[in-house]
This record gives structure tokens, sequence and C-alpha cells, in this order.
């Protein structure tokens, strides 16, 4: 594949029509496109729209037509479609707004065809080394490129801060951060370093009201997402690229789901039945008020030893984990040979569809401009 420039013909397809992939579509359009740019497709789980030279439509009516069409979504057959508008002179890319795996497992026969891919899908990056080896593999045969930004903090520059770090020859010694946006709120409601406090149960129950929970909180509360992160930003790291061979199962995860809850299926009796568990969490709560301390769950890399955790953590008062973040926010120190005594840190929403959106158009960005 061809590099990009302004003068190449851009060819776009969108896989995904969710809240991240209505926002990105929604900022795609508003951005004012070149006319060499096209969106060829737009595919939902449900129905799919392509036109080789490039779909015409107005800025709110793509729903419409995709709502309309009576053609199912072929993914395989998307990616083959694609592969003929490439050429030199004309650059393919598609943005899997997704969180499928059955998308994520495509990506090296994509890139391996010339189509670059940019996600927020943790999935393929996160998974077995194996997968991720076979995209880099890709990519390098092809030069066709893949970008993930938005993978690890949604719009917050994280991975290309890394990338940054290792490229101009930084030596980093360790990551630590509140990487979920998800247990950033409830702890920073739940535990404020004062003894007392809401019980976890209504914490919890509030998280998933406004939203910032899975429909089944477990899938938060186990500690995974924040492992998959993990080992999304490991893989940058040369010496931790081959650290987790089974991917985010290979990080050490301490899970805050009880072990009496992990087999309920629906999220309604999860959220019912988490108050019985209310004391065990309000005792965590105040050994650490006892310490002066919060609790907070957070990700950790020791690129010295090789350590990778996701676990719920104690900190002091005065700490940046306990006095800087508000909401849902992420918080990301870097600590590294030139930043010596103070990380460097990245602050802000880590979750949303606006921002999430914002961190793969700029991906898009780099590829076309």
């Amino acid at each position: 594949m061809a590099s990009s420039s302004s003068t190449n013909s851009m060819s776009i397809a969108v896989v995904g029509v969710g809240l991240v992939g209505g926002e990105f579509i929604r900022q795609l359009l508003a951005f004012p496109l070149p006319n060499h740019f096209h969106i060829v497709a737009i595919s939902s789980s449900k129905a799919s729209i392509f036109a080789h030279d490039g779909l015409s439509f107005a800025k709110a009516d793509w729903r419409t037509q995709l709502q309309s069409s009576s053609t199912t979504p072929d993914l395989p057959k998307l990616v083959r479609e694609l592969a003929v508008l490439v050429r030199p002179g004309s650059d393919v890319m598609l943005v899997d707004n997704t969180s499928s795996d059955d998308v994520a497992r495509l990506y090296p026969e994509m890139l391996r065809a010339g189509i670059s891919v940019i996600t927020p899908n943790k999935k393929a990056f996160s998974a077995e080394l194996a997968l991720y080896e076979q995209i880099l593999e890709a990519s390098l045969e092809s030069e066709s490129r893949f970008l993930n930004e938005a993978t690890v903090g949604a719009g917050l520059p994280i991975i290309s801060t890394l990338k940054d770090l290792v490229a101009t020859g930084d030596n980093v010694t360790k990551i630590e951060g509140v990487f979920s946006g998800t247990m950033s709120y409830i702890f920073n409601e739940f535990s404020t370093g004062k003894p007392g406090g809401p019980s976890f149960s209504s914490v919890v129950s509030v998280a998933r009201e406004k939203g910032y929970t899975e429909p089944h909180p477990a899938d938060d509360l186990n500690g995974a997402d924040v492992a998959r992160k993990l080992t999304i930003l490991s893989r940058v790291i040369p010496s931790l690229r081959a650290a987790l061979p089974d991917g985010y199962k290979s990080v050490k995860t301490t899970s805050l789901v009880p072990t009496a809850l992990e087999s309920i299926k629906t999220g309604d009796e999860f959220i019912s039945r988490l108050p019985e568990f209310d004391a065990q969490y309000d005792q965590m709560r105040t050994d650490a008020a006892r310490e002066e301390k919060v609790l907070r769950y957070v990700g950790v890399i020791d690129v010295a030893t090789g350590l990778v955790k996701a676990s719920l953590e104690k900190y002091p008062v005065s700490h940046p984990f306990a006095t800087s973040l508000g909401g849902s926010d992420n918080i990301i120190m870097f600590h590294t040979e030139r930043y010596g005594a103070r990380p460097l840190t990245i602050q802000g929403a880590g979750a949303g569809a606006a921002v999430t959106a914002m961190g793969v158009m700029s991906d898009l960005l780099k590829l076309v401009l």
C-alpha cells in the first residue's frame, strides 16, 4: 500500500454504528472532507451499504439508508470488495467501531490485502500473542497500518505517548494508573479517605443507572477490561512484547466479583444480590481510612520485573490518584529515565462516545493528512 498523502484517493469503510460508531460518522461528516475522500461502506450488525465510488447521502441521511438496506452484513465479502480498491494512489481503510472478536480476528487478512485498520476494539491487541504477531507481520508485509489509540483511555493520548517514549529511546520503568472509567467512578464515590460513606452496592447501582458500567456490572468488576488495556500497552514495550502469551488472561488480575456471584447470569440479579457483600467492602474502606488512604483499582506495568497486574490498591489521601480524579476520569503515570522523580501524567475523560470517537477520528487523520 502506498503511503497516505493529501493527493491520494481515500476509501473509508465503517463497521459498527452504535454509540461510538454513530458519533464517529457524525464527526467524520462534520469534517471538511476533500473530494478525494469517499465513505464507501457502512455496516451494522443487521445491514450494510456499499458503493465502490463512494456512498451519497446527506449528513443526517446515512441511518435511513442503512436501515432500509436489504443487504445483510458480510465482513469477509466486504474485505474482498475493499481489496479491489487498493491500488497505487488509492488508499483504503476500515474503521472497526465494534467490540467484536470475529471482526478483530480478520485484521491480519485486512492488512495483508493492503487495507489499513483503525479501531477502538481492544480484542485483537489484547488476545493471545500469536494473533498480535500476525497483525504485526501482515502490516509489515503490505505496508498497511493499524492504529488503535482509542483502545486505551478513549481519546487520551496514551498509546501514542508510550510509542513516542519508546521510539525516542527513553527507558520506561513503570506505568501505573486508573485505566477504567467505571472503576474510577465507583471508587471515587466509595472511598474518599474518610470513615463511612455510601455502600458499595449502592455506588455500583448508581454507576449502572448512569451508564458507566456494562449492563452486567460483573463485566467491569472482574478487572478484565483493565487487564486488556495493560496487555495493549505492554506490547508497545519491546522487552515485554512476549511477556503475556495468553494476552489479558496472562495478567495478574484481582476480581472484585464475590465468588458466590460469579455465576449470576443477569445484571439485574447481580445488582439485587450485591448488598449481601457490602460488609466486606465496607471493611476494606475502613481499613484504608485508618491509614489515611483511599482504595483505587489500578493497573501496573513494572518493566524491570515484568510484573503486569490489575488490582485494588491503597493510596495515601495526598496521592494524585486520590486528589486529582473526579467522575469517570482516567489517570496514567509514565515513570521513565528522562522524566525522573516526576512521572509524565495524562489525565482526563477515559470513557464516553464523544471522546472515544475523537480518538478514532484522530487516528484516521494521522493516516490521511
